[in-house]
């Protein structure tokens, strides 16, 4: 199944030849797993399954120094799970994955891949989302075929290592909003005491993963951040 796009567009805007279609997933709670940073005693497919239950609209599965067999293997469990709730699958890097485990989409970053190279690899409908550090590669991202882009770091983060250790800001959330007409996600240190700040400057949600992972009562962490980007002014 896909997904009806939930996300912020220009007007008037055409899609150039090779550019995502005109559809996509709703963003605006957005989890991104991680092997290490979640609760004692849960696994990765008990947080998904939860959070879906809860009502998290995507899912991410990241687990850089997983090798692939295993990664596969978890995957296509972890498909199963969000398939059941309604919920997208992105992988995270492994575009050639995506077929095997019938994941929804892929997510890539600027030292992997290109939007244009994968659009070649999976099929036309599949969810391609891009990390992107500012405008320019924000823009870059969205030629290339993109459905979304997610803006690298918003607020300081102990989950990767930035080359901005401050973060980006809000800032540079709005300027890349402005910049393309695909939906834009927030990620880096965001947390239901800042999550509406994010919406707030333009984006089409947030992504997450400590802020629901390691939180015992996942389903309240979900039902949190999911009320403090509803209905926010951008």
């Amino acid at each position: 199944a896909r997904f009806p796009l939930v996300g912020r567009r220009g007007t008037g805007s055409r899609r150039r030849e090779g550019q995502a279609p005109m559809s996509g997933i709703n963003l605006s709670v957005y989890l991104v797993t991680d092997p290490v940073l979640k609760t004692p005693g849960l696994e990765v497919c008990e947080i998904v399954d939860r959070a879906c239950s809860a009502g998290v609209s995507a899912v991410q599965y990241r687990d850089k120094d997983c090798p692939l067999e295993q990664y596969i293997l978890t995957a296509r469990k972890l498909k199963c799970i969000t398939s059941r709730h309604g919920v997208p699958l992105i992988l995270n890097d492994h575009v050639t994955a995506v077929r095997s485990v019938g994941a929804d989409g892929i997510h890539v970053g600027q030292d992997d891949m290109s939007a244009a190279q994968v659009r070649k690899l999976v099929d036309p409908d599949c969810i391609v989302g891009v990390s992107v550090f500012d405008a320019h590669q924000a823009r870059q991202a969205e030629n290339d075929g993109a459905t979304y882009v997610a803006v690298n770091g918003v607020f300081p983060t102990g989950t990767k290592h930035f080359a901005d250790s401050a973060g980006l800001g809000l800032a540079r959330v709005t300027e890349i909003c402005r910049a393309v007409h695909i939906p834009v996600v927030g990620i880096g240190g965001i947390n239901v005491f800042n999550a509406a700040a994010v919406i707030a400057a333009g984006a089409s949600g947030v992504a997450v993963v400590t802020a629901i992972t390691m939180r015992p009562d996942i389903e309240d962490a979900v039902r949190e951040l999911l009320l403090e980007t509803s209905g926010v002014k951008r």
